[in-house]
């Protein structure tokens, strides 16, 4: 499996950016996909995630109808356009195959791509 983000970068609070997740060696299709991320010394932490049609989304708390997941499955491609961006969202974002319900998702497996950064600057 590989699953390789981009579309990270610095923005200021109150900002946007649109994450890319390219996904190879698994049946995207198959999955439901999720986007994690992760600050340093603390657990990976789960952002939101996507049923395998794209018509079932579901989202942590904290992102409060910000972020909008969504997915391409003739590309095997996920995407997370966030917006109004806050300095506490500063993290490495990762995706990857999803299992849960509701707002408890976790990682499929243990593959993980090498994530983006983002940075939002106060």
């Amino acid at each position: 499996v590989q699953l390789v983000e981009s579309g990270g970068g610095l923005v200021q609070a109150g900002g946007s950016l649109r994450l890319s997740c390219a996904a190879s060696g698994l049946t995207f299709s198959g999955h439901a996909m999720g986007w994690f991320r992760q600050v340093p010394g603390k657990e990976r932490e789960f952002v939101a995630a996507i049923s395998v049609s794209g018509a079932m989304t579901y989202y942590a708390d904290f992102v409060e109808g910000r972020f909008t997941i969504s997915r391409d499955n003739a590309k095997n491609t996920l995407y997370l356009q966030m917006n109004s961006l806050k300095p506490e969202d500063t993290a490495v974002y990762y995706c990857n195959a999803a299992v849960g319900v509701a707002t408890v998702w976790g990682p499929h497996s243990d593959d993980w791509g090498q994530g983006t950064q983002v940075t939002v600057s106060s």
